[in-house]
């Protein structure tokens, strides 16, 4: 009983210590990668713990982080493709 509650807030401070290191960052992609891999830490610790405010947060988190990857991705596809071609 007391390793699995060793494991738990292990799990919360790994949490932790994966967002606070996003802030370091300096990409945006980087940023985003910690923030969804952040997430993913705080999704599980939370439903281990049952704490559904710290699931549902960190789901909509993990969208947010998701979606503005998909969308930076999809601006630089948009921007190679329109950019000029040299010919050669």
């Amino acid at each position: 009983m007391l390793d699995t509650l060793v494991f738990i807030d292990y799990l919360g401070w790994i949490a932790t210590g994966v967002f606070i290191v996003s802030y370091f960052c300096r990409s945006p992609a980087a940023l985003r990668s910690f923030q969804m891999a952040g997430a993913v830490l705080w999704i599980a610790y939370g439903m281990i713990i049952n704490a559904s405010p710290v699931v549902v947060a960190n789901i909509l988190v993990f969208a947010a982080a998701a979606w503005t990857t998909v969308r930076a991705r999809r601006s630089q596809v948009l921007a190679c493709a329109a950019s000029p071609r040299d010919g050669t």
